[in-house]
């Protein structure tokens, strides 16, 4: 058993709670007991419990209404149900509804002491198991690291993994930010707790704070029942918000006072609910520029950035290509059930040679076409040049968006690419442009 594992007692009768709260304190754990189902679940607003030992039939709010309630607002809370009116049928249904355990009354103390180190143990074991899990996953497809770049951003990833600092990521968009995240939580200590994710541009400003905070039931019209907020989905793990300059400027202070605090009141709610969450935030902006605009709180700014790593585009690191083409392939046979047996080191060759301007999603996106539409099992150069022009149009529209270049930008950087393919000559490339030298020659100096 760990050291002081803390245990919620709900029961409408006294002289059980009296009992158990006893018994349970002389077996080394800490333990409370409530006689109103509702003050149980103000306990559980005020501080973490291990598991909630609860009677099934109490006035007022039920057991299993209770437990319901309580997974609401804490989806993996352990709860156990206790009856004096127990049957197989009954026990059956509370696990199915999400008990982790049952027990009839009358019952031995030794009987609720066993079904809780059981219970506590599944959970260690599971969360052993998905740690395991998180990190195998991580290690095995999401990052490569043959490029000296990488190597060192991850070096930086697992020191930063070892304390629970802020963390933010930025880079170029598709360059991999979420899997890096994902890797800082794997080797965290916080790894077998969950790792929660949010896309701050997608969703609308109303929402943001319903989607971190949480929404009591009827605190609007469309508020049916609670429902947790990804502070407390994310309790003793690790929240990621992607896209985070991407945030409406009206939430952006309530996610700095929650941050600097350490509480969260859902939608509704009168109380606040203490969190313990690590927080990751990437972005592909440079926030500096929207703190100087007005459109991103200096405040916000200077908490988030605590730890900053810079995911490097995937044109400084072509040494990754080969290996990221080679998972990525394998993950595609699966997901497409196509059979694709390998690909030419002509194609390799030519696939480390691209700009790659949407970065890791582009080549994803690009060996994923070829996998459809090829009609043999190893891809080759062809199936990859017959769609070429097309990506260069959309990863250059792409890197533009991105980048926030304007009009002139583009047009000075597609002058400077037709003359590089022209191999400097100016009097055929101002041809291929449709402008005499002299245009050109003018173009070149602004």
């Amino acid at each position: 058993m760990s050291a002081r594992e803390r245990i919620l007692v709900v029961d409408d009768e006294p002289e059980v709670v009296a009992w158990l709260v006893e018994e349970l304190e002389a077996s080394g754990r800490v333990a409370e007991g409530v006689t109103d189902p509702a003050l149980a679940l103000d306990r559980l607003e005020e501080r973490a419990f291990d598991v909630v030992v609860t009677d099934l039939e109490m006035p007022g709010l039920r057991g299993i209404d209770l437990m319901r309630a309580i997974h609401a607002r804490r989806p993996d809370q352990l709860v156990v149900l206790i009856t004096a009116f127990g049957s197989i049928e009954l026990a059956m249904r509370c696990v199915r509804e999400g008990a982790a355990d049952f027990l009839a009354k009358p019952f031995p103390i030794e009987a609720l002491e066993h079904a809780l180190e059981r219970t506590l143990r599944e959970r260690r074991m599971k969360r052993e198991l998905v740690r395991l899990r998180r990190h195998a996953e991580v290690d095995a497809g999401d990052l490569v690291a043959e490029s000296d770049a990488m190597k060192r951003v991850l070096d930086v990833a697992q020191r930063a993994a070892r304390g629970d600092s802020t963390v933010l990521l930025t880079g170029e968009s598709g360059v991999g930010k979420s899997a890096v995240a994902r890797w800082i939580h794997a080797c965290s200590a916080r790894s077998a707790r969950p790792i929660v994710e949010l896309n701050c541009a997608a969703l609308p400003a109303q929402l943001v704070e319903a989607e971190l905070f949480g929404v009591r039931r009827g605190a609007y019209t469309d508020a049916r029942e609670d429902r947790a907020g990804l502070f407390l989905q994310a309790d003793g793990g690790t929240l990621f918000l992607d896209e985070i300059g991407e945030m409406a400027p009206e939430a952006q202070p309530k996610l700095l006072a929650a941050l600097e605090s350490g509480v969260v009141r859902p939608v509704g709610a009168t109380r606040d609910h203490p969190t313990d969450v690590r927080l990751v935030a990437a972005t592909n902006r440079a926030l500096e520029d929207a703190v100087r605009a007005g459109s991103f709180r200096a405040d916000l700014f200077h908490r988030l950035d605590v730890l900053r790593i810079e995911v490097p585009p995937l044109r400084e690191r072509p040494a990754d290509i080969p290996v990221l083409v080679d998972r990525l392939l394998g993950r595609l046979a699966v997901r497409t059930r196509r059979p694709v047996d390998g690909i030419t080191d002509e194609a390799v060759r030519w696939l480390v040679g691209r700009p790659w301007p949407g970065n890791v999603r582009a080549l994803s996106n690009a060996l994923e076409r070829a996998v459809m539409l090829a009609d043999h099992d190893v891809l080759t150069l062809a199936d990859f040049t017959d769609h070429a022009r097309d990506d260069d149009d959309a990863q250059w529209l792409d890197d533009a968006d991105a980048r926030g270049w304007t009009l002139a930008d583009l047009e000075r950087r597609y002058v400077d690419r037709v003359l590089a393919r022209h191999h400097g000559n100016k009097t055929k490339a101002a041809r291929a442009l449709g402008i005499d030298r002299t245009t050109l020659w003018r173009k070149l100096q602004d």
